[in-house]
């Protein structure tokens, strides 16, 4: 090799030993930077996760312990008025056992309000659609019960709504008011049921219930309806809880009632026809049947305590499943 050459003059001779040593030197620091980095990674996504868990769990405790607190003080019993007061119980919504419109719920509430030494009357402060035949009438029993034994008049004051088994409720009181756009009435009974042969022949699905008893399946949706059961329920059961509803309402309301023919049909009126009907005595709130027509100023409320998801929901879960039971309650 000539060494005057210009193309090798000066141009360093590669080592291929010394090469290959670097590059597998370099290739163990590389990986131990790589893991580095990804150990701090996960430890920075372990950080933000525990601390995200952390602030969670600290709103969590400081919402249960205001919920908690809250609950106390509204169960606290309030001391009883040393003044003149009028005792208000509340029914809201559809009324049906085991909620908080039962007679379990509402008849411990009136119990309370007239046994209030300083109660000049008790007000029920009303707004349904009805429901229960059955939860209807131990309310309005209650009432006729506690009238009698405490000699207190009772008002009862309807909203938007004031029908079936909420009117039954209302008919024990000694007077019934309401708004001039109130529904009022609906003094009759119903009951809902459904059938689907026709759809199930249609897919093909077959009944195969049994049962013991001629008329055990009365209301089996998924098989023929028996005309001979359905006369006897709606004669032995709908009518009698029909004729049980109207001696209620005549025993409760006397000669004030009108002889309209509709008026126990099922039909339902506004608050001013109802007036003219003998269904209620009157238009007006809550402020003036307290205020006007029983002459104090403070009122009282009978309240059942409420449950931690009540608190931290308030009525939501409630409220829908009333609307829904509007809709799909059997016998009202």
């Amino acid at each position: 090799m000539d060494s005057n050459n210009p193309w090798t003059e000066n141009k360093p001779v590669e080592n291929p030993g010394q090469s290959k040593s670097s590059s597998n030197l370099s290739t163990p620091a590389l990986d131990r930077l790589a893991n580095a980095a990804d150990a701090y990674v996960n430890q920075e996504k372990w950080s933000r996760r525990w601390t995200n868990i952390l602030k969670i769990a600290v709103v969590l405790y400081i919402t249960v312990s205001v919920v908690m607190l809250v609950g106390f003080f509204n169960g606290a019993k309030k001391p009883a008025s040393s003044e003149g007061h009028a005792a208000l119980v509340s029914i809201q919504g559809s009324i049906m056992p085991n909620s908080r419109t039962s007679a379990n719920t509402i008849n411990p509430l009136l119990r309370e309000a007239f046994e209030s030494r300083n109660a000049q009357a008790v007000v029920i402060h009303i707004n349904s659609p009805g429901g229960s035949p059955v939860q209807s009438a131990l309310i309005n029993d209650e009432i006729t019960r506690l009238k009698a034994l405490h000699n207190k008049p009772v008002y009862v004051v309807a909203e938007d709504l004031c029908a079936s088994g909420c009117y039954y409720i209302a008919a024990a009181a000694d007077q019934i008011f309401a708004n001039k756009g109130s529904i009022i009435g609906s003094i009759g009974v119903r009951f809902d049921s459904f059938g689907f042969t026709e759809l199930m022949d249609n897919l093909g699905v077959e009944n195969r219930s049994m049962t013991a008893g001629e008329f055990k399946s009365i209301v089996n949706p998924f098989g023929e309806e028996d005309p001979a059961a359905k006369q006897f329920f709606k004669e032995r059961v709908l009518e009698r809880t029909h004729q049980q509803f109207i001696e209620v309402v005549q025993r409760g309301r006397g000669d004030r009632l009108s002889d309209d023919p509709l008026l126990f049909s099922g039909l339902v009126w506004l608050g001013d026809e109802a007036v003219e009907l003998g269904l209620i005595d009157g238009l007006g709130d809550l402020g003036f049947v307290v205020r006007d027509v029983i002459g104090v100023e403070q009122v009282r409320r009978y309240e059942a305590d409420k449950g931690l998801m009540e608190h931290i929901l308030g009525d939501l879960v409630s409220e829908t499943a009333l609307h829904i039971s509007n809709h799909f309650i059997g016998l009202r």
